[in-house]
């Protein structure tokens, strides 16, 4: 674990911690409840994977304004899976496992993901296919960790945009959509 990510726990650690005894704790304990139902109090189903609107997104120690800023993200349509609801506020997991609170306003139902992001910094390409097949002609070869535009998943593969290029990938090598899952975006 880097140092920066190490700093980054700690930090979000001793936070969680300020604000389990603050006044407002009673909203996390609240939040937690939602978590143990398949379907939220919006009426969606928990977890479902969603996109971010803004280029500019803080995510938060809890769910409201008044609980500390944890993380900004800054890249619009990065993939994040909801794991809780709280009133306007979702409790959201990223590729990289960190959890954290966003106003619902900055999120979209609009379906991205991340090629392989487990084999970021690793000698690997993800092959874009011209077809839902393994033996299909390659489109592009795509580096993980890059995000692209979900257009349909049959449940083992997903038509998906890359910068500008269309092509296949096995649903197995995206996170961003469950396994077994079907997508029409």
């Amino acid at each position: 674990m880097s140092g920066f990510a190490s700093l980054r726990l700690a930090v979000c650690a001793a936070l969680v911690g300020l604000a389990l005894v603050s006044p407002n704790a009673g909203f996390i304990a609240q939040a937690g409840a939602a978590q143990d139902s398949r379907v939220g109090p919006s009426g969606l189903p928990l977890p479902r994977f969603v996109s971010l609107k803004a280029g500019k997104v803080n995510s938060r120690v809890g769910p409201g304004v008044t609980y500390a800023v944890d993380w900004m993200y800054l890249k619009p349509g990065l993939p994040m899976e909801i794991i809780q609801e709280y009133d306007n506020w979702r409790r959201v997991r990223d590729a990289d496992g960190a959890e954290s609170w966003i106003n619902q306003s900055m999120l979209s139902g609009h379906r991205t993901a991340i090629a392989a992001p487990w084999q970021r910094g690793k000698d690997a390409q993800i092959t874009l296919l011209s077809e839902p097949e393994k033996n299909a002609r390659t489109v592009a070869l795509i580096e993980p960790g890059v995000v692209g535009s979900i257009k349909r998943c049959n449940g083992e593969w997903c038509e998906m945009t890359f910068a500008g290029k269309d092509g296949w990938l096995a649903q197995s090598q995206l996170w961003g959509a469950y396994p077994g899952e079907a997508i029409d975006n």
